[in-house]
């Protein structure tokens, strides 16, 4: 059988037995462990979109959390009715058209895509002319803005009392959909030219340009592509909780997506999924390290904010012993499991 036709129906049977196991997850598993579905497909989707934009293109970028909000209030500000906004909005009435428009909620990702991506572009026009280290500062400071910014325009944002009562469309079929779309559309971006041209750039830009490429052409298209991505991640993550506030896209929410991308391994959608698996069910398991805990007569008190120490050590010991992360540049393929288990049979 052709190869590639073959890769097609193996494709094909995967995507069916995610969604028998999507199907089965909705009737068996609890609120909680289907909770934990959905952060793994929305972080997922975060993964990747940085991974494109550090792994493949080599752009230190701390400004995920930033596109994250963008995404998040554009969507939810056009799924609530205007009845809520109208009730919402106490410190100051939202202004028009916000007052009244309200959209599907797949237009409402999409368009929280686009306008993150839109910021993306802007900020990238003089922000990518920097590199390194410097390219990282830069956009950290990019997404403080955004955040600050979110926080005092209350006529459209409400400022710091937040959104709440977000509907809750973001379900799983929602989620592994924008998921499944994510990592079809980023693996076809990275088998192609494009693709080609942001690892030439990751590996050596100044030979790069030697060559007759637009570095800074290609790195504005990945880095706004990753925005999008980003802004789509933010709006389905404000709908599957219900509730944003400014408080929620610092810093931190950035190096939790940066920790599974470096986890799965710089440069492997692969190990992006991978990863997003380990990191977003290890967040979950070590909230009992934050409980008080009783060993016989004794009782250990719960600390705030532990579960981050103790990854922030899985981090260090990442960078220190497997810095190539779980998969390194390594994809898994049809192509090398049949070349794999080929070897394998001549051997024996």
């Amino acid at each position: 059988m052709n190869p590639k036709i073959r890769n097609s129906i193996l494709n094909i049977l995967l995507v069916a037995l995610l969604g028998g196991f999507l199907w089965w997850g909705e009737r068996n598993l609890d609120g909680y462990q289907i909770q934990v579905l959905n952060l793994i497909a929305v972080n997922a989707i975060l993964a990747l979109s940085l991974n494109l934009i550090y792994g493949f293109t080599g752009m230190f970028s701390l400004g995920h959390a930033g596109f994250m909000a963008i995404g998040a209030y554009v969507s939810a500000l056009l799924i609530l009715s205007p009845a809520q906004k109208e009730m919402m909005w106490i410190l100051e009435p939202v202004i028009w058209p916000f007052s009244v428009i309200q959209a599907p909620f797949l237009v409402s990702v999409i368009a929280g895509g686009l306008v993150a991506a839109l910021i993306g572009l802007l900020i990238a026009l003089p922000v990518l002319r920097l590199g390194g280290d410097y390219l990282g500062i830069a956009t950290m400071g990019f997404a403080e803005i955004i955040r600050v910014v979110i926080t005092n325009i209350t006529p459209i944002t409400n400022g710091s009392l937040g959104l709440k009562g977000i509907p809750d469309y973001a379900g799983l079929w929602w989620n592994y959909g924008w998921f499944l779309f994510t990592l079809y559309f980023i693996v076809r971006i990275v088998n192609s030219n494009f693709g080609n041209v942001f690892k030439a750039i990751r590996d050596d830009e100044i030979a790069a340009k030697n060559m007759g490429i637009n570095t800074f052409r290609y790195r504005v298209i990945s880095f706004s592509i990753g925005a999008f991505f980003a802004g789509v991640g933010g709006a389905l993550m404000g709908s599957l909780i219900t509730t944003i506030d400014p408080k929620m896209f610092s810093f931190l929410l950035t190096y939790n997506v940066l920790m599974i991308v470096v986890t799965g391994g710089l440069g492997s959608l692969t190990g992006s999924i991978l990863g997003s698996v380990v990191i977003t069910i290890l967040l979950e398991w070590l909230r009992f390290v934050e409980n008080p805990l009783t060993i016989g007569s004794f009782e250990i008190p719960g600390i705030p904010g532990m579960r981050m120490v103790v990854f922030s050590l899985l981090l260090i010991f990442i960078i220190l012993f497997r810095r190539e992360g779980i998969m390194g540049m390594k994809e898994w393929t049809w192509d090398g499991l049949f070349a794999r288990f080929g070897k394998g049979g001549k051997t024996e």
